[in-house]
């Protein structure tokens, strides 16, 4: 096993990399960020932070890290833990104490320099904290700005005046950060996702920026949308933004903007501090009471457009300040159902809640590229929903899902102390806590409330809020003009604010066959489901290799009891993955070995997390309806074992796939229930002359039922049950059954294929708990062990246009084969035998026929020289690797 070691004191920065000052953008209204800060133990520098702030210190020594660096993301930039801290149990030993104690419970200090020109002078330079954890002492040229009373907390924005203390040329800047611990402060935490960071995230996480305004400063401008239902021909927009003079004079100044093509000009005085809200609406400006508005729609729906709004304030004929923001036209409201759950409704349609929870970095570094790609993996998906349990995100975040029409329900976190009021093991509240919460809701709401994305908060988890807490966080995000619903929690309870939430969070966490997701209780598919799965994700064998030792690797197919380090925190019932591994070996058959292993749990992925979504899919209009359901999770903070659709290395696998075939715009299914073949439509737009094909197969290839429909019609957001299938005396043990849709015209829509038991997987009910249900008796699948090797033909050509390749793949099994092809997996590989990630499919991990072909999609990046590979394996399919044909 690799060991990482500490050493037994803190270790010199590298060589140190010369940054040039941050040069802040001239003129009024500018924001600047600042782009790097040199850091250092307390321990090490112990001199006042009013000395360190000061040109003549000398930060020898010190780490150069970027601009949002939490401490250990700083130090993993300057090389101080030399080997890969995510392989194995590497990271234990970075929370090892040195000689002179835990790295991490000490103050670090973050120093940078900035520089003023000429063009500043006159203006005023604000310092804007963007949020701290845990907390910050602030010092700009030798002058304490703000202790760590003022900034605390993860989310509140502050802004400071600094202008009596900076001058022209350059200026330094120094936080002493505060160390930062969940349980007893209002930070972030990570509950049983993963390893608890060593330094628990401390640093100015979401970054720190250089404003700069004449004697008026714009802030936080809104814009808020009523749109006409159900025509949506009319939408009346209201704008406000906030005036505030930073001078010990009186003003007279002259707001103006544009938004949506209308003109905005507003005279307004104010006295010497003051602060006011400059607002302008159809009563006083017409024209904003647009006329066929464009409307923003979730994906799948419709187009996402997005409108901008510019302001600026002018003193004097000269400008003092402006502000910008982009929002989006749309309406969003929720009901409770005659069951009491929370039913969503976009523009004056119902809408289904396909979603998963997210995750960002463990230490929480910036990646745009990496967000980017993680948001067109959620639409290749087929979801619609992100959830933010806590960990919320950076504007990029919630413009990237307004582009992509992706909805976000954000809210609180649980089990630290921001549920500490629910008993849930942080400390309690006091004065100081109630203000950084408060500090921290409006900070968000004014985050959030122009992003069209953004369709609810919930302000309680696992647990709602206190009477007062609750109080609090609905008159504050109602102060905002917060226009969308508020959640009382992701759990079944409310409080008088909100009412009920309309939310469960039954379970599972943990492994449970298919069937269980079309029962009537606990998890299955009726009513919204905040967080939900069968629980373990097991990547690919390329990147178990990467994150897991020999030794965990051995475990992790041959002892399921051991708990695995990258499974969950090591309290957690998930740290065992044994629940899983149990189940693969009755259903699939016992592993010979670690690549058989995966290959099993591939099947067995892609088997239930299709089930969990075709579920909820399949009851969208039910007398019981399905409003919503939460996959727990998207994403992973970390290489992990447990709960992703995709894994740290955005290299998709078999739950990938599972989620992708099940969320089709226009989906074909067979349900566990009742053996019924269903249509789903995602869209708003109905579908006519569809044709099906329902095929029965079993293991020796024959045939004993089909069936062919044709003249189908779907209306939009519906479901339809087109056929049930009969009871078969002729089946093999295992089986399968294949199921196609096309157009009208014949093209294809959607091809799904199950492999079922006549021996049903059956459910302990009485015995459930909150992660899991019992399972007394497994489906037999393990007949498939004895599927005869067959290969397919493989034919791929490649086209380049814009930086991005499309690699279309054909897949062909021989009419003359033996056997079918069960579960082929494609993947790329680039000249450098590298593996091309990220990567968007048309679809992977399919099945077909002896005379059956298929044609996959691919797109990625272009990087590098020479010819990619294509890499075909499968279940009963040697792997076999084919050149690209470059067609351009």
């Amino acid at each position: 096993m690799m060991v990482l070691v500490a050493s037994a004191s803190i270790p010199l920065a590298r060589a140190a990399t010369t940054y040039a000052p941050t040069q802040v953008h001239d003129g009024a209204g500018s924001t600047t960020a600042i782009t790097h800060w040199q850091i250092q133990s307390t321990d090490k520098a112990q001199q006042s932070g009013a000395e360190i702030s000061t040109p003549r210190f000398s930060t020898d020594g010190w780490y150069p890290v970027s601009g949002r660096a939490t401490v250990m993301a700083g130090l993993l930039e300057n090389g101080v833990y030399k080997d890969d801290v995510f392989y194995s149990d590497n990271l234990q030993a970075v929370q090892v104490p040195d000689a002179s104690g835990n790295l991490f419970v000490n103050p670090w200090w973050y120093r940078t320099e900035f520089t003023l020109a000429e063009g500043g002078r006159g203006l005023h330079t604000l310092l804007r904290t963007n949020g701290m954890i845990a907390s910050a002492d602030v010092w700009v040229n030798g002058r304490l700005v703000a202790d760590h009373a003022i900034v605390a907390g993860a989310y509140p924005v502050h802004e400071f005046d600094v202008t009596q203390w900076v001058h022209v040329g350059s200026n330094i800047v120094t936080l002493r950060v505060h160390p930062g611990d969940p349980r007893r402060s209002l930070s972030i935490g990570w509950v049983d996702w993963n390893p608890t960071p060593p330094d628990n995230n401390m640093g100015p996480w979401r970054g720190v920026d250089i404003v700069q305004t004449g004697p008026i400063e714009l802030r936080f401008p809104q814009v808020m949308s009523t749109l006409s239902l159900p025509d949506l021909t009319r939408a009346a927009l209201t704008v406000k933004v906030e005036a505030r003079n930073l001078d010990a004079v009186a003003y007279d100044a002259t707001i103006t903007g544009e938004v949506a093509g209308v003109s905005l000009r507003q005279a307004i005085h104010l006295a010497p501090g003051q602060t006011l809200t400059v607002s302008f609406s159809p009563k006083t400006d017409s024209g904003l009471d647009l006329s066929h508005p464009k409307v923003w729609w979730p994906i799948g729906m419709g187009a996402h457009p997005l409108y901008s709004l510019q302001m600026t304030a002018t003193v004097d004929g000269a400008t003092s300040d402006q502000a910008s923001t982009t929002f989006g036209i749309r309406s969003v409201s929720s009901k409770l159902t005659k069951q009491g759950y929370r039913q969503f409704i976009v523009n004056g349609k119902p809408i289904l809640i396909r979603g998963a929870g997210w995750a960002p970095d463990m230490f929480l570094r910036d990646d745009p590229k990496r967000m980017e790609a993680e948001f067109s993996y959620i639409q290749n998906l087929g979801l619609n929903t992100i959830r933010s349990e806590g960990k919320l995100e950076n504007t990029r975040f919630y413009d990237l899902a307004d582009r992509n029409g992706i909805m976000i329900l954000a809210g609180w976190e649980c089990c630290d102390k921001w549920e500490s009021a629910a008993q849930t093991g942080g400390a309690p509240w006091d004065a100081a806590d109630e203000a950084v919460a408060k500090d921290s809701m409006a900070s968000e709401a004014r985050l959030l409330r122009n992003h069209p994305s953004v369709i609810g908060f919930l302000i309680g988890s696992d647990n709602a809020p206190p009477p007062a807490i609750a109080k609090m966080y609905v008159d504050t995000l109602h102060a905002e003009d917060w226009s969308t619903p508020i959640i009382a929690a992701a759990s079944d309870q409310g409080t008088a604010e909100t009412g009920p939430s309309g939310m469960k969070m039954a379970g599972p966490y943990a492994w449970i066959p298919p069937a269980y997701w079309y029962a009537d209780k606990l998890g299955g598919a009726f009513g919204f489901d905040s967080e939900v799965s069968a629980g373990a994700d097991i990547p690919r064998l390329e990147d178990l290799t990467r994150m897991l030792s020999p030794q965990e690797l051995e475990a992790l197919w041959k002892y399921p009891q051991v708990r695995q380090y990258h499974a969950s925190a090591a309290w957690s019932p998930f740290a065992r993955i044994d629940d899983f591994d149990t189940a693969l070996a009755k259903r699939y058959g016992a592993p010979k070995n670690l690549a058989d292993y995966v290959a099993k749990a591939q099947l067995e992925n892609y088997d239930n997390v299709r089930a969990q979504f075709e579920a909820f899919n399949a009851h969208m209009d039910a007398p019981k309806p399905s409003t919503g359901v939460i996959y727990w999770m998207l994403n992973n903070a970390w290489p992990s074992l447990h709960w992703h659709l995709y894994d740290y290395f955005l290299n998709p696998a078999g739950a990938y796939f599972g989620a992708k075939k099940a969320n089709e715009p226009v989906h074909i299914q067979y349900t566990y229930d009742t053996h019924a073949i269903m249509l789903v439509n995602q869209t708003l737009t109905s579908e006519h002359g569809l044709r099906a094909s329902i095929r029965v197969h079993n293991m020796d290839g024959s045939v004993p039922y089909k069936k062919r429909l044709q003249d189908i019609d779907l209306d939009g957001n519906h479901t339809r049950q087109l056929a049930t299938l009969p009871a078969l005396a002729n089946l093999s043990r295992t089986y399968f059954v294949e199921l196609e849709l096309a157009s009208a015209d014949g093209k294809p829509v959607s091809r799904n294929v199950y492999w079922l038991s006549t021996q049903p997987d059956q459910l302990d009910w009485p015995h459930s708990n909150w992660y899991l249900t019992p399972v007394t008796q497994h489906a037999d699948l393990t007949a498939l062990q004895s599927l005869p090797t067959t290969s397919s033909e493989v034919q791929a050509t490649m086209q380049h246009v814009g930086g991005e390749n499309t690699v279309t793949v054909t897949l062909t099994v021989p009419a003359s084969s033996k056997a079918m092809a069960l579960f082929q997996h494609v993947s790329i590989k680039r000249a450098d035998g590298k593996l091309a990630l990220p990567i968007v499919w048309s679809d992977n991990d399919v099945t077909l026929w002896p005379g059956e072909s298929i044609t996959l999609i691919a797109h990625y990046a272009e990087e590098g020289a020479g010819t990619p590979v294509i890499e075909v394996s499968g279940w009963n399919v040697p792997t076999r690797s084919v050149p690209v044909v470059k067609t351009n």
